[in-house]
């Protein structure tokens, strides 16, 4: 990565945001990475992006529950609040930085960087438009655009602007239709319809990263990913893809819980005699 980004390159951005800055150094402090910082040629007034994605973040989650809010005027506090989180979470910001080519002026000094993003590109081809934590996004790259986020909000002092420079380049927006749920929190629901629960087991963990999800003791899905969380997704995933081996699980829960219902029934019809 260069050590300074051009003008030409920060007009490319303020190209591609539609949106002119009155002070480029926010710009640039937009796209400087903390690991930049150990250059000797590093100006102290361009600070990381640290600070610009911390107000990026909040200025966004409020224009995103703003529209939610009158787009959907009967929908709950808690379909709102996935609709916003499926909207404004690292892999959908990733996405649209990626698509838009912002990561190409970040300045930054880490080093598998560029193959996170390669990797990343490829994992988004099998699922298009969110994977709801079934791959790895790159969390950089939300973070740089929350940081130009929160660099035009500075700038234009208007909220406004802010949603007309980034209301498209949000697109495409995930609309209740669209909204999916991680597959943990669906298992988790399908399993208390059932009287059960799921259990995750990642003991192996450090020898074979791979994550085991049991119902009553049954192994019904499991995953190998090289990060936790994704791992245990994938194996919820694959537990929801067997869901007729998964439902077999839950019957024969419900047979030994109603024979065992039956002995307790006979047992007490024993004493009453």
């Amino acid at each position: 990565m260069e050590e300074m980004v051009s003008e030409s390159s920060l007009e490319e951005v303020e190209l591609i945001l539609g949106y002119k800055f009155k002070d480029k150094n926010l710009l640039l402090q937009a796209f400087t990475h903390v690991s930049f910082h150990d250059s000797d040629k590093y100006s102290e007034k361009h600070t990381s992006y640290e600070r610009l994605e911390l107000m990026g973040d909040s200025v966004l989650n409020l224009l995103m529950i703003r529209k939610l809010f009158f787009l959907y005027p009967k929908l709950s506090p808690g379909k709102l609040t996935y609709l916003r989180s499926d909207n404004t979470d690292n892999e959908k910001l990733a996405r649209v930085a990626f698509k838009q080519g912002l990561h190409r002026f970040l300045r930054h000094k880490k080093p598998h960087l560029e193959q996170s993003i390669r990797e990343f590109e490829k994992a988004m081809v099998d699922y298009p438009l969110h994977s709801h934590r079934l791959i790895r996004a790159p969390k950089i790259l939300a973070d740089v655009l929350e940081a130009a986020i929160g660099a035009v909000f500075i700038d234009s002092n208007s909220i406004e602007t802010v949603w007309k420079v980034f209301e498209d380049v949000l697109e495409p927006f995930i609309s209740l239709e669209k909204l999916g749920e991680n597959p943990v929190t669906t298992l988790l629901e399908i399993c208390q319809k059932n009287g059960c629960k799921p259990r995750y087991d990642t003991d192996s963990w450090d020898k074979d990263q791979t994550a085991k999800v049991y119902v009553n003791d049954c192994l019904v899905g499991k995953a190998t990913f090289g990060k936790k969380d994704i791992a245990i997704n994938r194996a919820a995933k694959d537990a929801l893809d067997n869901i007729d081996q998964t439902y077999l699980v839950f019957s024969m829960h419900e047979k030994d819980q109603k024979s065992s219902d039956e002995v307790r029934s006979e047992e007490e019809n024993n004493e009453d005699s």
